[in-house]
């Protein structure tokens, strides 16, 4: 079966052409670069890994629970709504949440992908475009995980949501060569790290999303730390004008991507009242500290590139997210790419253990 037929609705148009601005720029400098970013291009050339190799898809999943949630951190749980359902079709329910939310990532994937492709085009240094190619690689393999999880273990896909559709299209629209840094780097991905970073946590210890989201975490974290060196010595030179101009495109970004995770293409697949269902949402507890959790990485990053004036600050206070901004990104990176190390350690271990136990049982039948 293609992925056409594991759709909830076929996406129209099936493909999406956008119409890419800036010019592809060249540069004759090979010169050693910024010390941090040639540091951050080894520690990407490190760290590629294989997913088909690296993560065990011999793993079974529960296609009604895919991301091995907890029942309380369904968006409806505890409403009016799932009160009323019988067991079937709160396992529906759930399958087609996390089903939604995992399609989500693997759009928001091919758009970094083709994010940081247009990055190795359009950025002047070749330091930059050094990493940017590792990063296009990256999102390449993040991309065939998401969808490998969805196809082969979930057997169903949501298309790509209207607020990640008008992102993505703002940031490829713009000619701008730092536009795709901000769009991408600094918000899209930031956003992904600290929801993939949720999951990851509530998702059982054993689960092959666990697997797949510790690791496409551990690049996320150099993605954004590139977003974040590139840009902030450009902007510490803009004109007022130019800084207003780009604190005006985080602020409307910033709205569309908390309203992102609303879900409402789930409630109208499952025949839902689309309205009750966001409303229930947007004041339910867990769904409110969970959508504020999402700028955890992006409002103290956003603060250190320098896109800190009155109109950012205002919309991160009427969030709810203002006093993130004292977070210290340095360290919840390190902790992300630490997961995954451990995460890696454990299977070690576990395969250690597993190869002594054949051993033994092989000295014995003999």
């Amino acid at each position: 079966m293609t992925t056409r037929d594991k759709y909830t609705a076929v996406p129209a148009p099936y493909s999406w052409e956008v119409t890419s601005a800036g010019d592809a720029r060249f540069t004759w400098e090979y010169d050693d670069g910024r010390a941090r970013l040639l540091s951050l291009y080894q520690k990407g050339k490190d760290k590629q890994w294989d997913a088909q190799s690296r993560i065990d898809w011999a793993q079974d999943v529960d296609p009604m629970n895919p991301i091995a949630l907890p029942d309380d951190f369904h968006p409806l749980f505890g409403s009016p709504m799932w009160d009323a359902a019988d067991d079937a079709r709160r396992a529906e329910m759930r399958q087609h949440f996390q089903a939604w939310q995992l399609s989500q990532f693997l759009h928001g994937e091919q758009g970094a992908m083709v994010c940081a492709a247009k990055i190795v085009e359009v950025v002047p240094d070749m330091d930059a475009k050094f990493y940017a190619a590792t990063q296009a690689m990256d999102e390449a393999r993040h991309v065939e995980a998401f969808s490998r999880l969805l196809q082969e273990k979930v057997d169903l896909v949501y298309p790509i949501n209207k607020h990640l559709t008008a992102l993505l299209g703002d940031t490829l629209h713009d000619s701008r060569w730092d536009m795709p840094y901000l769009g991408m780097q600094v918000l899209i991905e930031g956003l992904a790290l600290a929801a993939f970073g949720v999951l990851r946590d509530m998702s059982a210890q054993d689960s092959l999303a666990k697997q797949v989201l510790a690791y496409v975490m551990q690049d996320e974290a150099r993605h954004v730390a590139f977003g974040r060196i590139s840009l902030k010595d450009y902007y510490s030179a803009l004109t007022e004008a130019e800084r207003k101009d780009r604190e005006e495109f985080v602020v409307d970004a910033c709205y569309l991507m908390r309203d992102r995770f609303r879900g409402e293409e789930v409630f109208e697949t499952l025949g839902m009242d689309v309205q009750e269902c966001a409303q229930w949402v947007d004041a339910s507890p867990l769904m409110v500290q969970f959508r504020s959790h999402l700028f955890s990485r992006i409002v103290p990053i956003v603060k250190d590139i320098g896109l800190w004036g009155d109109k950012v600050q205002k919309a991160f206070r009427d969030m709810g997210v203002l006093e993130m901004a004292g977070l210290d990104i340095e360290v919840l990176m390190k902790a992300d790419e630490d997961q995954a190390e451990a995460l890696d350690k454990a299977h070690a271990e576990m395969a250690e253990r597993a190869l002594e136990v054949d051993e033994v049982i092989a000295v014995g039948a003999s």
